[in-house]
C-alpha cells in the first residue's frame, strides 16, 4: 500500500515514502529529509510496524476458509469505515473534500486504490496457497524495481553498480522461470504493483492517512454491493460462517491503517537511511515465518534466488554508503 531508492539521495527520499507502505501498501509522503538524529520513540514505532507486516501473515491463516478475493473485499471495505470515523475525529473532512475535488488527484489516488487492492490480493493469495516464500521475495525486488522506475521516469543515471545490481534482480528473475518452467508471477506481481503504486502515489503527493482514506471510499460502493449480493446469495463468508471469523473480517480494516499510523509516527523521527534499513525487516520476517512457522520449501535454487537479490541490495546499499 512507492520513485523511490532506499539509499541515495533524491532516491533515498523516495524508497523511505515507498517503505511506509510496507504490507498495507499506503506510503507516507513528506517524510522529513531534515532528521539528523534517530530518536529512539522513532526507531521503535518504525520498527513494530514492519514487525507487524511481517507476522501479519498469521492473522490472516486465521480465514484460511475464506476466499481470497472475499478477503481482500472486506479488508478495503472495513478498511475505508474506520479510517473514514479517525478523518472525522480528526477534523479531516473538509480537507478531505477539498483533495477529491481536485480531478489529478482523485485519478490518481483512483488508479492506486486499484493498484493496492491487486497488491493485497496477490498478498492475501500467498498466504492462502502457502507461498510466502515467494511473496518475500516479491518485496525484496520492490526496491531494484525503484531504481528501474527512477531511471525510466525520472531520468537518473544508472551507476555501473546499480546495473550490476539491477543484472543480478533479474537473474533471480530467470532462475525462478526455469525452476518453475513458466514465468513466475506472484513475486513480480508484488513487486510491480507495489512499486507502481508507490510511483503514482508520489505523485499525488497526499498525507498517508489522507490517501488511505480517499484509496478506500473510492472502492466502498464496489466493496458493499458486492459483499451484500454475497450474503443474499448465501455464498458470503460475512455472516455466513462463525461469529469469529466475522470479527477478523471486520478487524483487518483497522489492522490495516493502525500500523501504518504508526509508521508515520515512527518515520518524521528518524532517519531515511536507517528507515531504508528497517523496511527489510517484514520482508525477513514473513521469509522466516514461512519457512520455520508454516512449513513451506526452501530449495537450493531458492537460496541461489534469494543470494542474488540479496547480493544486488547489498551493493546498492554500498554504493548509496560510498556517496555519502
Amino acid at each position: 500500500m512507492r520513485a523511490l531508492d532506499a539509499v541515495g539521495e533524491r532516491s533515498e527520499a523516495a524508497i523511505g515514502e515507498l517503505a511506509a507502505a510496507g504490507e498495507t501498501g499506503a506510503p507516507l509522503e513528506g517524510i522529513e529529509a531534515s532528521v539528523q538524529r534517530d530518536n529512539l520513540a522513532g526507531v521503535t514505532y518504525a520498527a513494530l510496524a514492519y514487525i507487524f507486516w511481517g507476522v501479519v501473515p498469521i492473522y490472516w491463516r486465521w480465514l484460511a476458509n475464506v476466499p481470497p478475493f472475499q478477503i481482500t473485499v472486506h479488508r478495503v471495505l472495513w478498511c475505508a469505515l474506520f479510517v473514514a470515523a479517525v478523518s472525522f475525529a480528526r477534523g479531516r473532512i473538509p480537507h478531505l473534500l477539498a483533495l477529491v475535488r481536485n480531478t489529478r488527484i482523485l485519478a490518481t489516488l483512483a488508479l492506486t486504490s486499484v493498484l493496492i487492492s491487486i497488491n493485497w490480493l496477490i498478498y492475501i493469495y500467498c498466504v492462502a496457497s502457502d507461498q510466502l516464500v515467494e511473496a518475500s521475495l516479491g518485496y525484496y525486488i520492490v526496491p531494484l524495481l525503484s531504481i528501474a522506475l527512477s531511471v525510466a521516469f525520472y531520468g537518473e543515471r544508472l551507476s555501473r553498480l546499480r546495473l550490476v545490481a539491477v543484472v543480478l534482480a533479474g537473474a533471480a528473475v530467470i532462475l525462478k522461470t526455469l525452476d518453475v518452467g513458466h514465468i513466475p508471477w506472484i513475486a513480480p506481481g508484488l513487486a510491480l504493483s507495489f512499486g507502481f503504486y508507490g510511483y503514482f502515489r508520489k505523485r499525488a503527493n497526499v498525507d498517508a492517512m489522507d490517501g488511505l482514506t480517499i484509496e478506500t471510499l473510492i472502492l466502498f460502493p464496489v466493496t458493499l454491493v458486492l459483499v451484500l449480493y454475497w450474503n443474499l446469495s448465501g455464498t458470503g463468508a460475512f455472516r455466513g460462517t462463525t461469529a469469529a471469523a466475522d470479527a477478523l473480517l471486520i478487524f483487518g480494516g483497522p489492522l490495516t491503517a493502525v500500523p501504518l499510523a504508526m509508521f508515520a509516527a515512527g518515520a518524521r523521527r528518524i532517519r531515511l537511511s536507517t528507515l531504508g534499513f528497517l523496511q527489510y525487516l517484514a520482508p525477513s520476517i514473513t521469509l522466516t515465518l514461512a519457512i520455520f512457522g508454516f512449513g513451506e520449501g526452501f530449495t537450493r535454487l531458492d537460496a541461489v534466488t534469494f543470494g542474488c537479490v540479496w547480493a544486488a541490495l547489498l551493493i546498492v546499499a554500498a554504493e548509496g554508503r560510498l556517496r555519502r
